[in-house]
């Protein structure tokens, strides 16, 4: 893997809760053109859906793991993201009373993630704040994973995720915010049941 610094050295601070300096498609342009052919294949890869874009056309089952991508970034990144997804999809279940449809036991590690879903559902007063909860830690996470050396590719790959967010947050309003929270969760516990069969074993 090669060393991007010119890449990284020129990128806009990003900072949580700011607008977007740019958008996530001209980053991808742009980060296209300098990474090398490698690299290239991971950054396609880089998503906030933990199942990974290389899944079937079907949707994502976060009821098993992404394949592995050689990156352990992306790898640690999707675990991250599906442990929070899949105990916020419990979350939900066990407030609407269908808990029992639940396929499998969601992880705990990382413990992060299962705390920032504890958080969102305890702490918050609205959907929209349980959003920013969870993404604030989604945030945080990915500067841990991203590590201390800068000019590496994981930067690269971290920043397009920060700008997702970021991106997201800037098409928030209060009714958005809801309607957000609701279909991104309800599709969760729906992609999660859609993968037992009748007798509640996962396929």
């Amino acid at each position: 893997m090669g060393s991007y610094y010119y890449l990284a050295a020129q990128l806009p601070h990003l900072v949580y809760g700011q607008k977007p300096p740019m958008s996530s498609a001209e980053f991808r342009d742009l980060a296209r053109s300098l990474l090398n052919s490698h690299d290239r294949a991971l950054f396609e890869m880089v998503d906030l859906d933990p199942g990974g874009k290389e899944q079937s056309a079907s949707g994502p089952s976060y009821a098993e793991n992404a394949p592995k991508s050689g990156c352990p970034f992306i790898d640690k990144w999707r675990e991250w993201e599906r442990t929070l997804r899949l105990n916020l999809a419990k979350q939900r279940a066990g407030k609407t009373k269908h808990e029992a449809s639940m396929p499998l036991e969601p992880p705990v590690l990382p413990v992060e993630a299962t705390q920032a879903v504890t958080r969102a559902v305890t702490a918050s007063e609205s959907p929209l704040e349980a959003e920013y909860v969870l993404d604030k830690a989604r945030w945080d996470a990915i500067e841990s994973l991203q590590g201390i050396e800068y000019f590496h590719r994981n930067t690269i790959f971290a920043y397009l995720l920060k700008l997702l967010i970021l991106e997201r947050h800037a098409m928030f309003n209060v009714d958005k915010g809801y309607a957000e929270y609701n279909s991104l969760y309800d599709s969760i516990l729906g992609n999660v049941q859609g993968e037992s069969s009748p007798e509640g074993v996962i396929k």
